[in-house]
């Protein structure tokens, strides 16, 4: 018997985000996730060898590498759409879930316990990182399309910065201070960095 699983993770470049705006950059969910898990797992690096935590970076990144995968099923519902309400937020919350419970459907019975923790992001410490990241990689997109001339972007950089600097977890702060600088600067200025 076949299983569809990976067929339709493989369908996630497919998934466009931004809907709404105009991109100079298009980005899919599928890099989109590669971003999130990149910066999870630095997130986790940070607060292990520099806050003592006990947080495991493997495991948040690859929590971040499955964490859109419901929106094969859903698509990516705009963020103004999305967070429009608490009704909506939590009808979308459960339809996310749905898709989720769905997805492990298409696995063999022997991998659903693996890839279900995955899926569902029930941990709750690496839910935090994921949530991080997935808030970071927006916000850094926000300024790549600054930087591309695109002032669409201007007001959700904006938010996004205010969110992430209400964020309690103190890697991030590490992360803005020592790390999105070199967002601004062009590939020359970052060559003469070593």
């Amino acid at each position: 018997m076949a299983h569809g699983f990976f067929a339709l993770i493989s369908r996630m470049r497919y998934i466009v985000r931004w809907g709404l705006m105009r991109n100079s950059l298009p980005e899919n969910i599928q890099e989109h996730s590669h971003m999130v898990a990149v910066l999870a797992h630095c997130l986790a690096v940070i607060g292990r060898d520099i806050y003592g935590k006990t947080v495991s970076p493997e495991k948040c990144a690859v929590g971040a590498l499955y964490h859109d995968a419901s929106e094969i099923l859903t698509g990516d519902l705009p963020t103004p759409i999305k967070y429009r309400s608490e009704a909506i937020r939590s009808s979308y919350k459960a339809l996310e879930q749905n898709a989720s419970r769905r997805l492990l459907g298409f696995l063999p019975d022997a991998l659903q316990p693996a890839f279900g923790p995955l899926l569902l992001q029930d941990d709750p410490e690496i839910a935090a990182y994921v949530r991080a990241a997935d808030k970071l990689s927006a916000y850094i997109k926000c300024i790549e399309e600054r930087q591309a001339g695109n002032d669409e972007f201007r007001s959700a950089e904006a938010q996004l910065f205010a969110v992430l600097r209400e964020n309690p977890l103190p890697e991030l702060a590490y992360f803005m201070e020592n790390f999105i600088p070199a967002f601004e600067l062009t590939l020359d200025e970052l060559g003469a960095m070593d």
